[in-house]
């Protein structure tokens, strides 16, 4: 590990040299070690982490009882294949998943390694299971950056820019948020547009969405929109998807934030904090759903890598043990009344928004109400310069987004607000 003053510096050249510009990266602070909701670059600068690894680490940097839980399978293997040589954990974690997640009926899941495969495996079982072809995602949606998680994914910057033409057959329909000027009627009545206009709703295979967008700008869908979808789908034969990739695992204050929406989902993905770090993602869905798949149809190499489900069942434990949801409710709550507080003095703070400690703060020109990307940039620096990490998103790059560890130590999350308050308002 590099120790001069101007480590990071030097890593930044090679990383220059080394790695192509369209993996983009926002800091220039090398990891060297992490805990909790701490980071330490090579130069030994701390940092105090509210992205979380873009929502990853709701269990915190390095928790005992995962690492522990890895350390353990690595002494027995670390690899085989499940679809070769299975083990008993992938099924006890599928075994977890089914009973965990929402609805009252009989449940499979198959375990992949990235988020945007558990989306791509949804609309893969969606088809074959329905015999349909097309798909209705949300503008501002993000699903991943796969053609097909490109093509669902409802920004175009820089998500879409130059990579050509899209897989066809896939639709989208404004998403209902205040900030917006979107209504549920309002997104409703395009969906009928669509089914009258461009799509047979008989030939639509699923409805996939986030109960809180992520990438778009941290938007809760309204319950409402979920009972209306609910219904649409069920008098066309659609199946409802739900993108838990972000939202799941006690960000929102539940375990997944559809329980928030008082209705099931046919199929729903998950990864980022399902396995504390380790790449794993899920699809659970209904069992005759999930069987519609011939033997072979699914699965992948790495998919369901015994380290990494080691690791969520690890998670799902600490969740329990720790009573992460409950504690993500009360600091987010905690979060937006200090957001809230800075309002009366900053009046471009537009919105604060949120579910659980998935918080948003919008940042608009008070007169126009047009989208401040540049304000937001440099709150982000501010932070940065006085050693809080924090993550934007938005369609106009104006949003704040918040992803602390669930695990942070009070006396840190404390400071992070302090740091917080300072760079959005300056004294």
């Amino acid at each position: 590990m590099l120790q001069d003053a101007n480590a990071n510096s030097a890593l930044e050249q090679r990383r220059q040299a080394a790695c192509p510009r369209g993996v983009g990266v926002q800091t220039q602070a090398f990891t060297a070690s992490a805990r909790n909701a701490e980071i330490w670059d090579v130069n030994g600068r701390r940092l105090i982490d509210f992205g979380s690894g873009i929502a990853v680490l709701a269990t915190g940097h390095r928790h005992p009882r995962i690492v522990a839980a890895v350390k353990q399978q690595l002494d027995s293997f670390h690899h085989t294949c499940f679809q070769v040589t299975p083990y008993e954990s992938y099924i006890a974690l599928c075994e977890k998943l089914n009973a965990l997640t929402p609805g009252n009926f009989p449940k499979k899941t198959a375990l992949f390694t990235t988020g945007v495969e558990a989306v791509e495996n949804a609309i893969k079982v969606a088809k074959v299971a329905t015999g349909r072809n097309a798909v209705i995602a949300f503008s501002g949606a993000f699903h991943g950056r796969t053609l097909m998680g490109m093509a669902l994914t409802g920004k175009v910057h820089p998500y879409k820019a130059g990579f050509g033409a899209m897989p066809a057959d896939i639709w989208h329909v404004p998403f209902p948020a205040q900030a917006l000027g979107v209504t549920v009627d309002d997104s409703i009545a395009a969906l009928e547009k669509l089914f009258k206009a461009d799509v047979d709703p008989q030939r639509v295979a699923a409805i996939i969405l986030e109960p809180v967008q992520g990438e778009g700008g941290f938007y809760v869908a309204p319950a409402a929109l979920f009972r209306q979808l609910r219904a649409i789908c069920d008098a066309h034969g659609i199946l409802l998807v739900v993108d838990e990739v972000q939202t799941g695992f006690g960000r929102t204050g539940k375990l997944f934030a559809l329980e928030h929406m008082g209705v099931d989902a046919d199929l729903i993905t998950m990864a980022k904090s399902l396995a504390g770090g380790f790449p794993l993602s899920a699809l659970t869905g209904r069992a005759e759903l999930m069987d519609a798949a011939p033997p072979g149809g699914l699965g992948g190499t790495y998919a369901g890598h015994p380290l990494a489900v080691a690791a969520a069942l690890a998670v799902i434990d600490v969740m329990q043990a720790e009573q992460l949801p409950a504690r993500a409710q009360l600091l987010g709550e905690k979060l937006m009344q200090a957001l809230r507080a800075l309002q009366a003095r900053v009046p471009e703070l537009a919105e604060v928004r949120g579910l659980g400690a998935m918080v948003a703060a919008e940042f608009k020109d008070p007169a126009t109400g047009a989208p401040l990307a540049a304000r937001v940039k440099r709150i982000q620096e501010l932070a940065l310069e006085r050693g809080l990490l924090l993550l934007t998103c938005g369609v106009h790059a104006n949003v704040i987004r918040f992803l602390f560890p669930l695990t942070i130590e009070e006396e840190v999350f404390e400071e992070g607000l302090a740091i917080l308050a300072e760079a959005i308002a300056p004294a």
